[in-house]
């Protein structure tokens, strides 16, 4: 089991989240998808879930709540990168033309975290490590395996999280339109343009799965929908797909290392 014990670098994303209408919907829908185990969590954090799978955590699920006077936001999956220093990330995010849409806060002693737009529309989180670094397993059916940022303009996107976060985007060999995002001179997420026209800038979250055809039939049956079938690419077998409440996220059986 590909087991996390020590805070990512800089630069890598760290965690994912969702935000959903109906937690509790949200909980179960996730539970029977990927075997989480989850609840709503103490009132002082909003009631915010921590997943886990095999007993260590995965992701987190909320409930969506609208700053007074705001329209409600949308359900969506986060990626966030972790960093050392959430406060300078702000500053950098600033400077480098991306937008604050949630300022730096404590999230008790478990860190200090931000949410942003990149300049290209993006929208993703920092999260500054206390006593919570982020996920635990990776790279394990249920758990998260990738993360990907899906641009109208994939050099002003490399050039922000380069400048934010110190993150170095390469073209990816014999792979068209794509390159992965390094850190430390190591692939921790990808970086390519949008496929359809009108899809806003995004960046999506792959889940590891055993048999992708499988699980995506539970997720229709579980009232998901399937926004790109089952279908065989150099990483493996992948889909995209979305929850009963709108979320978009993949699912992918990778191919063996």
């Amino acid at each position: 089991m590909p087991e996390v014990t020590a805070p990512y670098a800089p630069g890598t994303p760290c965690w994912v989240d969702l935000m959903a209408k109906d937690q509790q919907a949200a909980l179960d829908f996730y539970r029977d998808l990927f075997g989480w185990q989850g609840e709503k969590g103490p009132e002082e954090f909003g009631g915010y879930a921590i997943c886990t799978l095999n007993g260590k955590p995965v992701a987190g699920i909320g409930p969506a709540m609208a700053p007074e006077g705001m329209p409600e936001p949308p359900t969506v999956w986060t990626t966030y990168l972790s960093t050392d220093d959430a406060d300078a990330a702000l500053q950098a995010v600033t400077k480098a033309g991306g937008t604050v849409m949630f300022p730096v806060m404590d999230v008790g002693t478990t860190g200090r975290m931000l949410v942003a737009a990149d300049p290209t529309g993006a929208v993703f989180g920092i999260w500054q490590p206390v006593d919570f670094f982020g996920a635990q397993i990776v790279n394990e059916p249920g758990a998260v395996t990738w993360n990907e940022l899906h641009t109208g303009d994939m050099k002003a996107a490399a050039a922000f999280y380069q400048a934010v976060l110190g993150i170095v985007s390469e073209p990816m060999e014999g792979v068209e339109n794509y390159s992965s995002i390094n850190v430390g001179g190591r692939a921790v997420g990808g970086l390519t343009s949008v496929a359809a026209p009108g899809t806003p800038p995004h960046w999506l979250t792959y889940f590891a799965v055993d048999d992708t055809d499988s699980v995506v039939d539970a997720l229709v049956k579980k009232g998901g929908n399937v926004l790109m079938p089952p279908f065989d690419m150099v990483a493996g077998r992948m889909a995209v797909v979305q929850d009963p409440q709108g979320a978009v996220f993949a699912v992918i059986k990778p191919v063996p290392m």
